[in-house]
């Protein structure tokens, strides 16, 4: 074996996959370029649920330029069934449909208060044009003429006119 061979067998490390079936790992490895050497967590929930001889089958169906999305495909599936046996990634699609689902109730039940809010910020301003058109041209309530004319002479003594012309702060 001359130097270089011995060179290349030295730097080149086995995939994740042939270490962890124990087997050697050349340089056309179908699964190396998917299962790097320092990842062996990856392959190893891959092999636990679908087993290293149907992982190379379905690699294999795919065309080589969808087989890293086919991978990451294969991968999320197996760690789905891991955290779930009986539905996999399908519970994790139900769990997020009923997210969904509760979120836009809460939307309908909050656009709903929205307009609630909405007519009732609209008949308040409408009450209060309503009120400020039949207002005297005093800004300013008189007091004293309010009370004198429901009969209450005791209760007007205790009030003065307001004769300034500035608009009260606190009429609507």
């Amino acid at each position: 074996m001359n130097e270089q061979g011995v060179a290349r067998s030295r730097t080149h490390q086995p995939c994740s996959a042939c270490r962890m079936l124990r087997r050697r790992c050349d340089t056309n490895c179908l699964l190396a370029p998917y299962f790097p050497s320092d990842d062996m967590e990856k392959f190893a929930g891959v092999h636990r649920v679908f087993g290293a001889s149907n992982v190379i089958k379905m690699i294999q169906m795919v065309e080589e330029t969808k087989r890293e999305d086919a991978v990451k495909a294969i991968v999320f599936e197996a760690r789905a069934r891991m955290r779930d046996p009986v539905y996999g990634s399908t519970g994790a699609i139900f769990h997020l449909q009923k997210m969904v689902q509760e979120l836009e109730t809460q939307l309908q039940s909050t656009r709903a208060q929205a307009l609630i809010l909405q007519a009732q910020t609209d008949e308040l301003l409408r009450l209060n044009l309503v009120t400020n058109q039949h207002l005297p041209h005093d800004p300013c309530l008189d007091f004293a003429n309010f009370y004198l004319l429901n009969d209450d002479v005791s209760m007007a003594a205790s009030y003065p006119t307001c004769n300034s012309p500035t608009p009260c702060d606190w009429i609507l």
